[in-house]
């Protein structure tokens, strides 16, 4: 259930690059920020309505704890989301999903530091094998030591994405239902990026635009039905059943799938809507990088006891 979540996770990022260009499309004058809010805000409003309607009549039947993990999730999310979706406006669909996976490696780091004791071998070399595929990944500019916005934005959602995953785990959370979680989750998200939208709009008018138009709903309608109700579902559902680190590393397959549509989905997407978003290439960046981030995670499954 996680490798189909993950699934839906890697249409995401080419679909999510698609929404941003059609809206700068729409609205050239927007600024990164309000094409940010205004491409996230959407899949969650349209998330918690439906979601709303399912559990209307169970709202009273809401626990303390429910309502708690889904607010914590909401923010934990958001935050992450904000940072992903302005980083892709300056970064490729694929890199973008690579360098989120850097929380595979910061999770067992994290908890030895937490438990106070030293990080394994397994874990340090690891860690090496990832900082190596962020630079290449990156580009990063040992001349000036910088790497650029889309891939820092994109670093930083990774920290965010792993405090989600941490909170899933949390053992006082074990007899959520899932629903009421998911929907409180939603809501948060939907209350601040609609939020962010409002106050990062050139004009109040605009906010109404991208609704105008065919492409733009079509492609929010999926990133609603497959990448954000399907995945955040399955992910709160089935997440709990396995510890955090192993969840961690399953997420590491996203990237890959993400980088095969990236392939041939902008070429689609772009086609019908009339959009200029060309098909991903395999570079040495992409091989190179992508794959010390995936052999360092699977090296981590073939040892968890050491992680």
């Amino acid at each position: 259930m996680l490798l189909l979540a993950n699934l839906f996770w890697g249409l995401s990022f080419p679909l999510i690059k698609t929404i941003i260009l059609a809206h700068q499309q729409l609205l050239p004058a927007s600024g990164n920020w309000f094409i940010t809010a205004s491409t996230i805000a959407p899949r969650f409003i349209l998330a918690t309505a439906v979601l709303g309607l399912l559990l209307w009549k169970k709202l009273g039947s809401f626990t303390r704890r429910e309502i708690e993990q889904g607010l914590l999730l909401g923010v934990t999310a958001g935050a992450g989301m904000l940072f992903q979706n302005d980083g892709l406006q300056f970064t490729s669909a694929s890199v973008s999903a690579f360098l989120t996976q850097l929380y595979a490696i910061m999770i067992p780091l994290y908890l030895a530091f937490r438990l106070r004791r030293w990080p394994s071998g397994v874990v340090l070399w690891c860690s090496a094998l990832v900082l190596a595929g962020v630079a290449v990944l990156g580009r990063f500019d040992f001349r000036t030591m910088q790497l650029g916005r889309g891939e820092l934005e994109t670093l930083l959602c990774s920290v965010f994405f792993m405090m989600q995953i941490l909170l899933l785990a949390r053992k006082k959370y074990a007899v959520n239902r899932v629903l009421p979680v998911t929907l409180g989750m939603f809501a948060v998200e939907a209350v601040l990026f609609t939020g962010l939208a409002l106050g990062t709009a050139p004009r109040a008018a605009d906010l109404l635009v991208p609704w105008t138009s065919g492409p733009w709903l079509v492609f929010t309608a999926l990133l609603t039905l497959f990448c954000t109700l399907g995945s955040f579902i399955i992910m709160n559902r089935w997440q709990p059943k396995i510890t955090a680190s192993e969840a961690g590393l399953i997420y590491c397959v996203e990237p890959l799938f993400a980088s095969v549509m990236a392939l041939f989905l902008p070429g689609w997407f772009s086609g019908w809507a009339g959009l200029d978003y060309a098909n991903e290439q395999l570079t040495w960046h992409l091989l190179v990088g992508g794959g010390f981030i995936t052999l360092a995670n699977v090296l981590i499954q073939l040892r968890p006891q050491q992680a």
